[in-house]
């Protein structure tokens, strides 16, 4: 029997498509766009990121290693691919903005950016390629992190992320505790969320001391009812007069504001996700 089998799936093909287009993005961005700066290494991290999970991915499935993973492979591939979307989407959003808009830049520089800019959104096409292959179809048995309310909880910690760069660039949450509470929401909800992904990627949902669909259910009413006042809260507390405070900058307030209400419905499908899962198939 051969060590090395490929076979012919779109899957395949997608996640070797997503690997050659991450390669030449970082490879294009990091020979000739002369990058520097935080941004420029929060976007070669992404592609590089992606790169390297998808490549671990590829490998241990075409030398069938799947049982000998320390994690469970139904929920490992699609949480990668996931997050890796999400990545080379934000980092193909920021650098065009930051790196080709207003670029003075003229000649094989501002080629190299361009060309890695069109190779991170063919990246991250590619991974929601892979993403839309790997999810659950209905009535198939799949991992947590291949149905929706899995996804869902992906999009809910990456939106967290962001959320905790723009408050904290500069810090804008330490002159009223109303805003501290909206950090105390951000954090708490990103730390459950996250421990759900671990968990389920690391299958270890059997060790929490209640039944892992019940603790969902708790967790998904707990975060909607802390986003609903963080979603009323920070608006009120950052652009009323009375409390704003104007050393912080508008846009990432503005940010901030827009995010919490997303994270705030996306919390909200995913508790209906869960109790439809919870309530209605038992």
């Amino acid at each position: 029997m051969p060590l090395l089998v490929f076979p012919t799936s779109r899957l395949l093909w997608v996640r070797v498509a997503a690997l050659l287009f991450t390669c030449v993005t970082f490879s294009v961005a990091a020979h000739g766009a002369y990058l520097s700066g935080g941004i420029a290494d929060w976007c070669i991290f992404c592609w590089a990121f992606s790169f390297a999970c998808t490549l671990l991915v590829l490998l241990v499935e075409q030398f069938g290693l799947q049982a000998r993973a320390p994690v469970s492979w139904s929920n490992f591939p699609i949480t990668v691919a996931s997050y890796a979307a999400l990545l080379c989407l934000s980092a193909s959003i920021i650098f065009p903005l930051y790196f080709i808009k207003d670029s003075q830049l003229q000649g094989e520089v501002r080629s190299h950016r361009i060309a890695s800019t069109i190779f991170s959104c063919l990246a991250a096409i590619a991974y929601m390629g892979e993403v839309c292959l790997s999810r659950a179809k209905p009535g198939e048995v799949a991992g947590y992190m291949a149905t929706a309310p899995g996804l869902l909880k992906v999009c809910q910690t990456f939106v967290a992320c962001v959320i905790f760069i723009l408050v904290s660039n500069p810090v804008s949450y330490t002159h009223h505790s109303a805003l501290e509470w909206c950090m105390a929401v951000y954090c708490i909800c990103f730390i459950l969320s996250m421990a759900v992904v671990v968990l389920c990627v690391g299958e270890c949902t059997g060790c929490l001391p209640i039944p892992f669909p019940k603790f969902l259910s708790a967790y998904g009413l707990l975060a909607v009812i802390m986003y609903l006042s963080a979603t009323i809260v920070w608006p009120i507390f950052q652009f009323d007069k009375h409390y704003r405070h104007r050393n912080y900058k508008l846009a990432n307030l503005i940010t901030v504001a827009v995010l919490t209400g997303l994270n705030f419905l996306l919390y909200l499908a995913d508790l209906a996700y869960t109790a439809r899962l919870v309530f209605v198939t038992v």
